[in-house]
């Protein structure tokens, strides 16, 4: 059988398999059918594959070198859709962003530099630069530390990432639209008001209790709420036709699954934690938000949802920044209350004339080396001539 190597790294709260660009095929149709035969797809448990039958863990990252000046590494994300055999390239996916550095390191694609190197990732779905800054001792990111995230147990290194440089990936502004807040009429609800924001990945938020979120739900309850998650797909849906995405709305969840993200927000309110079952109590959170993307609801929080969240948060106008406390308006520094506890995030948002930029949007991760070795391929997935 066919064998390819690979690395399982975990980065923030999603795990991926990590693969040098030039260990697949060149072609993206069979590159894509070598990828679902890695992670199992199409089956609901991703049984016969590396997929933890989960939306958080069932990623690909593909990274090679860069010939660009301002870039170390190419990467990019592939969301392996559990249910349909589809490679959704529409998004980047911030935690697993957090492994990219620690990857090129360890795999001597980046000079390591101690105590910290800094690596200038090139992100291939939204075309977009991030920076990352990787503790490194004796030529290795480190992973040992003591900087915790909620959604992964433990603790471990701390990475910076920046994602300043990552707004505007449709139309270059950070409202595609042009406006902070604006109606949409979407099949099966009627209007409702929404913002849209591109930093990280674009995002469609709107009202959490608009589409039946009354933020006491157990978690588990929520998740099994289908009425509930048909309206954010709809909503989700609607976005992606209104960007351009997608012709048709309706077809956003097969030939656009992940992109836009949609997300529903609330004011901070007492919560417990769908992971943990640990009540986090509104004065440690800025306000309350909740994901939907990839035909599935996120159990944590997304970094590049985080970091559009954040910017919403700092645009006057948008229902995010009407929800958010006041504490956070001023400083620009947010807790974000998720379904597995909090993510933080400092966001700087400037008017430049006629224009909102991007100054600051600066998060921090943890990112573990799981596993390296190979995968064996089914002995059908490629062509008796495919080397």
């Amino acid at each position: 059988m066919k064998m390819l190597r690979c690395v399982i790294l975990r980065g923030g709260t999603s795990r991926g398999v990590y693969f040098h660009e030039n260990e697949l095929p060149s072609d993206q149709q069979l590159r894509d059918k070598v990828i679902l035969d890695v992670l199992g797809s199409p089956d609901v448990r991703e049984i016969d594959g590396l997929g933890g039958a989960d939306v958080l863990t069932s990623k690909v990252c593909i990274i090679g070198p860069s010939k660009r000046e301002d870039a170390d590494v190419d990467y990019t994300f592939g969301q392996v859709i559990i249910d349909k055999p589809i490679v959704d390239y529409g998004i980047n996916c911030g935690n697993l962003s957090a492994g990219v550095g620690p990857f090129a390191i360890d795999e001597g694609m980046v000079k390591p530099v101690e105590p910290m190197t800094r690596v200038r990732i090139y992100n291939t779905n939204t075309k977009k630069v991030l920076i990352a800054e990787i503790p490194v001792k004796d030529g290795k990111a480190v992973v040992e530390g003591n900087y915790r995230i909620d959604g992964v147990p433990g603790t471990g290194a701390k990475i910076a990432l920046d994602f300043a440089a990552t707004a505007g990936t449709i139309r270059g502004v950070l409202l595609p639209t042009g406006k902070a807040r604006e109606t949409l009429k979407v099949d099966g609800i009627g209007e409702i008001t929404v913002s849209i924001v591109d930093a990280g990945n674009p995002t469609v938020f709107a009202f959490a209790e608009d589409i039946g979120i009354e933020g006491t739900e157990r978690f588990q309850d929520l998740l099994s709420n289908h009425e509930v998650w048909r309206k954010a797909e709809a909503i989700r849906g609607t976005a992606a036709q209104l960007l351009g995405i997608v012709e048709d709305g309706k077809k956003a969840d097969v030939e656009s699954p992940s992109d836009p993200f949609s997300a529903f927000v609330s004011r901070a309110s007492n919560y417990f934690s769908g992971v943990t079952g640990e009540e986090i109590k509104a004065e440690t959170i800025d306000l309350r938000s909740i994901m939907w993307a990839a035909h599935q609801v996120h159990r944590a929080y997304p970094v590049t949802g985080t970091v559009c969240t954040g910017t919403a948060a700092m645009i006057e106008g948008t229902i995010v920044n009407e929800v958010l406390s006041e504490r956070a308006k001023k400083t620009g520094i947010m807790w974000i209350g998720h379904p597995a506890g909090r993510i933080d995030v400092e966001v700087e948002v400037e008017r430049e004339g006629k224009h909102l930029v991007l100054k600051k949007a600066v998060l921090f991760r943890t990112a573990r080396r799981i596993m390296e070795g190979y995968v064996y391929l089914k002995p059908w997935t490629l062509p008796k001539n495919v080397d």
